[in-house]
Formats: C-alpha cells, structure tokens, sequence
C-alpha cells in the first residue's frame, strides 16, 4: 500500500517546530551544563529522562509495544543492519555540545553551526539516496537554499563576540548538524522498517544514553564530580523536548527529503534563538541586527529550496500526466498497405 503524503505546508510547519523545540532544547541543556559545571552530565540528565519517558510510553502504547517487537524480530532476522541502530550516536553529540558550548556562545551561535552542518551533509545525504524518501535530485533552488543557509553562518561569524570563543566551541556545532542530518535520514529509515517513529526515537536514546554515560564517566573520573544538582524543574525538560522533535523528525523526514527538513526547521531554530538570546543573552551572543539578518537569510532558503521543489513536482506531474495519456490513446488505424 502505498503511504499518503502529507501536504508541503503540514509538513514544513512541522520541521519548523522541530526547529523551534531543539532552539529551547539547546538552552535548557546549555543552562543545565553551566550550573552543573559539567556539560557531560547535563548530557546525560537529558537523554537519560528521554529514555524514562520512551520506556513508559512504549511499554503503555500498543503502537510502542508493536514496534519494539518488529525491532527484535527484525534485528534477529538481521533485515535491520546496525548502523541503522546508531542514530543515537549523533543525537549524543547534539546533546552533549549543548550542554559544553550553549552557555557560552549562546543560541543563536550554536545554531547557525548547526545550519552549516545540515545543509551541506543534507544535500549529499539526498542526492546519494541515503534518506527513506530516496535519491532528491540537487536542483538550483535546493543548492541555492543551502547556500543561503551557509550565508547566514557567515553573518553569524562576523561580530567582535565570537574572536574570543575557544574555536572547538564553534567547530562542534558544526560538526552536531551534519550528525543531525544524518540522524535524521537514519531515523527515517529505520522508522520505515518497525512501523512507528516511537520505536525508532527509543532505539536512540538508548544508545545516546550509553554513549553519554561512558564519556560522563570518563570525565568525571578525570576533572572530578559535577556540582551540585539545581532544583529548578525547567532545567530537567531538555529530554522531554528531544523526544518529541525526534519523533517528529522520523515520521516528516520522508515527506520532506533531509535538506528540505534541515532549511524548514533552521527557521524555527533560528527564530526561536533570537527570541531567546534577547530575553536572556549569553556573553558571545551575536547583537540584535546580526540575529534578525541571519533569520531573514535562513527563511529565503527555505522560500527558494521550496518554491523549486513545487515547480518541479508539478512539471514532473505534467510529464507523467503526457505519458499516462499517450499510453491510453489507441493505436491508429492501419491502412493495409505495406510499410513504404
């Protein structure tokens, strides 16, 4: 049975709330890193309570219990490789460099880091066919999109905060993008495969969790404990926000391609990181006029990576409209005469 489609508007809005959730994910987690002076364990609070939620909720819902059963037998069967299995690892690496850099550099920062790792892992990740929704063909509007995307990274760079921000700090949320975009091509497919995103949301916990704990371990047996634990509840919701994105990334992922995924919700992100480095700024946040810039630029990606796509599904309907009719119109008539 061939799955129904969602509309490109329902599905856009979607990614830009994924976007719009992992912007309050990143200063939920970041904040949580600063009071505990330790971005590893902050971490760990996140992904370890996602795990709780996913358990419950896959132990309670039918759709949980069918999937994660589907999972084992799959796996068993091995018809699921285990790179399929390895999602999680990305979201580790998002995770913990919110907890590391966010405080620091801020929101917007992390962001438009995170917008140059998306949009050009999620270009090659559709063009080789990675994604569930197969190979998307590099139209100018999608690279035109992508480089917008990039143009605003290099908005972000230009402003006197960011020449005293240790350089790691700018490369990880580089390199947490072009996990998210694979992240989200992988989640997609093995979505696919057990039937439900929560199956497929729960299989990456579970492995970021480890990931996570094993390096929190490692650094607290290095530099010593993390401080004390907050009692402000807010700073406890990161994990919460990170399964609702996540699975929302895993059931729209195959109705958008990656890249298209990534460009919609760099809007939500980037949106969001405004609002946030307004109201509560951090010390290299870029100022007022950079931030506005960067979501003007982000948003006309997405606006010229859609505006293409639409043009060419309907050509591409139009053609296949011709086909289909030629093969319905009956043969002419033959005259009897040899061919001359």
């Amino acid at each position: 049975m061939t799955r129904r489609r969602l509309p490109v508007w329902l599905a856009l809005g979607g990614a830009v709330l994924i976007g719009v959730l992992t912007a309050l994910q990143a200063r939920i987690n970041g904040q949580l890193g600063v009071r505990l002076d330790d971005g590893f364990a902050a971490a760990v609070v996140s992904f370890g309570s996602g795990l709780v939620i996913l358990l419950a909720l896959s132990a309670l819902l039918p759709s949980g219990r069918r999937g994660f059963a589907t999972l084992v037998t799959e796996v068993r069967g091995r018809r699921i490789p285990f790179w399929m299995l390895c999602g999680g690892a990305a979201g580790a690496l998002t995770v913990a460099t919110q907890g590391l850099a966010v405080g620091i550099i801020g929101v917007s920062l992390f962001t438009v880091g995170v917008v140059a790792g998306q949009a050009v892992c999620g270009l090659v990740i559709d063009r080789i066919g990675y994604g569930p929704a197969g190979i998307v063909a590099v139209t100018l509007g999608r690279v035109g999109g992508a480089a917008l995307a990039l143009v605003a990274v290099g908005v972000s760079l230009t402003g006197s905060g960011v020449h005293d921000v240790p350089a790691w700090m700018l490369v990880l949320p580089v390199l947490a993008g072009a996990g998210i975009a694979w992240q989200q091509a992988t989640n997609g497919r093995l979505r696919q495969r057990v039937g439900t995103p929560l199956t497929a949301t729960l299989v990456n916990f579970i492995g970021g969790t480890l990931l996570l704990a094993i390096a929190a371990a490692v650094h607290i047996a290095i530099d010593g404990p993390p401080a004390a634990f907050p009692t402000d509840p807010w700073l406890y919701l990161g994990g919460a926000t990170g399964v609702v994105y996540i699975m929302l990334s895993a059931g729209l992922v195959a109705h958008t391609g990656v890249l298209l995924m990534g460009l919609a919700s760099v809007v939500g992100q980037l949106s969001m990181s405004l609002i946030l480095d307004l109201t509560w700024p951090a010390p290299a946040s870029p100022g007022l006029a950079q931030e506005l810039i960067m979501v003007a630029i982000a948003m006309a990606s997405v606006v010229v990576a859609t505006a293409r796509r639409r043009r060419g599904q309907a050509g591409m309907r139009e053609r296949s409209g011709r086909a289909s009719s030629a093969l319905r119109r009956p043969p002419p008539e033959r005259s009897g005469l040899p061919p001359t």
